[in-house]
């Protein structure tokens, strides 16, 4: 190995004293050192070149041979994030700045300046290959299609990069004007205080996408609600300072990551997995409507289906109770059937009997607290079709049975005048 570095240095110099020769004999002496650095670096500049792209080709064909993702999703990922090519250039830098003494040994400037250049690129590389690397995991996980760990992996990543780039800065100009890291490194207690209010939203982004990976509470492809804001919509991107929703209107909306973690938000996704999607409306009924049934009454809403069986045993049942009451002919004595109380158990069947409601949810009708526009009557439901469009036309389908049956009971639904 040892005699093979020797031979390939021993190559480049032959080919440095044949350019250097070469110029000195045909070239005006006013331009012979010029023209003998110029041909030296296109000489070696071309050389590495020629061997970067080279290596290239042969390590990019060997991985694409194990470029099934089932199979070596690793070496897929990192074949994607052409780690690769950063592996052959730092290989090719490192040759070039074996090669500069060769080559350039009777001009100390430049190659002192061209080693200055080398060791700064060889920096980029190494740094440019960090970022490969998280992308090359970014790239797995999509495979494997871990997305709570994409996210913790974005806001890792970006803030990586934020740093690394300051990093890569100190260190570039430590390399090109000879400073000691530790004298730029010490000044940086006097503006700490500047560095935190520059990346603030930086550092709650990095906190917050941490917290939404672990929590696991929400990700990319979510239907979330954000009141705060008035926003219902599919979560587009989730980055380290912005966070896209899709509306529901095709608009976009974007607001600052570190909101997810200091905003109310409705996570609805859990409601669309499920295919089930919660009714919550109310009717409200004028008081002025409500009354005791009579005995009429409740033989003529006993030809509803519905709630004839239950009309019959609280007929019963209210027929024995008034045996032992006295004055058993004033109707307000002793429990009575009243048109509202009736309604809400015709109601309370109504949804029971849908098929478009989910029978394994919660199935109630109940009564609010009573407001100046009348008594509230709720109904909570689940309909079992998650889709906007049918949610909508199975809760319209439930109301418009209910408004108009409503009338059979003679009750009024309150409404408000509006005057012409």
């Amino acid at each position: 190995m040892k005699d093979e570095l020797q031979d390939t240095k021993d190559f480049l110099q032959d080919i440095s004293d044949t350019i250097h020769y070469f110029v000195r004999d045909n070239v005006p002496s006013d331009l012979v050192l010029t023209c003998q650095i110029i041909l030296k670096f296109i000489f070696l500049a071309g050389l590495v070149c020629l061997l970067d792209f080279i290596f290239k080709i042969l390590v990019n064909t060997i991985f694409k041979n194990f470029f099934d993702k089932e199979k070596y999703p690793v070496l897929k990922s990192i074949y994607q994030s052409r780690i690769t090519n950063s592996i052959v250039h730092l290989g090719t830098l490192s040759f070039a700045e074996s090669a500069l003494k060769s080559v350039f040994w009777r001009h100390p400037k430049s190659f002192e300046f061209l080693g200055v250049i080398v060791s700064l690129g060889i920096i980029f590389v190494i740094a440019g290959m960090l970022f490969r690397v998280l992308t090359a995991f970014r790239n797995y996980f999509v495979i494997k299609q871990d997305f709570y760990k994409i996210m913790a992996l974005n806001a890792i990543s970006e803030s990586v990069k934020i740093f690394g780039i300051f990093i890569l800065t100190v260190i570039g100009i430590c390399t090109i004007f000879g400073i000691k890291g530790g004298t730029i490194l010490g000044s940086l207690g006097a503006i700490t205080a500047v560095l935190v209010l520059v990346f603030r939203d930086t550092i709650l982004g990095f906190v917050t996408g941490l917290h939404v990976a672990t929590s696991k509470s929400m990700k990319v492809g979510d239907w979330i609600g954000i009141p705060k804001y008035n926003i219902e919509g599919n979560i587009a991107d989730i980055s380290l300072l912005t966070t896209k929703i899709t509306n529901f209107d095709k608009t976009i909306s974007t607001i600052p990551t570190y909101d997810l973690l200091t905003t109310e938000i409705k996570n609805l996704q859990v409601m669309s997995e499920s295919n089930t999607r919660r009714i919550k409306k109310s009717i409200y009924f004028n008081i002025n409507s409500f009354k005791f049934l009579t005995p009429e009454d409740i033989e003529r809403l006993k030809e509803i289906n519905l709630i004839s069986d239950y009309l019959e045993e609280k007929s019963n049942e209210l027929a024995k109770e008034k045996e032992n009451i006295e004055h058993k002919n004033k109707i307000i004595n002793g429990k009575q059937l009243t048109n509202i109380g009736v309604f809400r158990h015709y109601a309370q069947k109504y949804i029971e009997n849908d098929p478009a409601v989910d029978e394994k949810g919660v199935r109630m009708v109940r009564q609010l607290e009573i407001t100046p526009q009348g008594l509230p009557l709720e109904i909570y439901c689940f309909a079992n079709d998650s889709k906007w469009e049918r949610f909508e036309q199975i809760q319209a389908d439930i109301f418009d049975h209910l408004l108009v049956a409503s009338k059979e009971f003679d009750l009024q639904v309150m409404q408000v005048n509006v005057k012409v």
